[in-house]
């Protein structure tokens, strides 16, 4: 099963890769923190395309259909999110950092749009760590959890989960 990055997340990885690349050729001050921006981010960016944000892409289809034995192909995916996490987290730490500096470089340069960049960026970074990354994990602990419920069936059809609630069998 191919598990693909929500659309409205691939177009706004791709906005912020354009505008940090564009950033990257100003000259002076401004153009050294995008490119320092640009060193840090782009490991991290790569990590999330390949293993962090992907589970996403069964939010809507687990809310629609449940979980589906196929699914459990995400859990390399959202266990290695769960194993990595402390690094991602650190990781945005130095990004921030880094965008931080940008941030001040735009403002002494009268570069508005330069700097709104850095602080969406920055929240970008937020909203990765309190929405997008504890939502891969909990897709991985619902397939997970109901998958191995599936072999522990009652005779009746109905799963238990691990807080021992009964609910049909998907």
């Amino acid at each position: 099963m191919k598990f693909e990055i929500p659309k409205p997340l691939q177009v706004e990885h791709e906005e912020l890769h354009a505008t940090l690349a564009a950033a990257t050729r100003e000259p002076g001050v401004v153009g050294e923190a995008a490119r320092e921006v640009a060193r840090v981010l782009h490991p991290h960016f790569v990590s999330e395309e390949e293993f962090a944000l992907p589970p996403l892409g069964l939010l809507e289809r687990l809310v629609r259909e449940g979980v589906s034995e196929e699914m459990a192909e995400v859990l390399p995916l959202t266990r290695r999110l769960q194993a990595e996490l402390p690094k991602m987290l650190a990781e945005h730490q130095r990004i921030v950092g880094a965008l931080e500096k940008l941030r001040e470089a735009a403002r002494a340069a009268a570069r508005p749009d330069l700097e709104h960049f850095a602080e969406a960026l920055a929240l970008h970074a937020q909203t990765e760590e309190q929405v997008m990354y504890p939502a891969a994990i909990l897709v991985g602990e619902l397939v997970a959890t109901n998958v191995s419920a599936r072999g522990q069936s009652n005779e009746d059809g109905a799963l238990q989960g691990k807080s021992g609630e009964r609910r049909a069998a998907a």
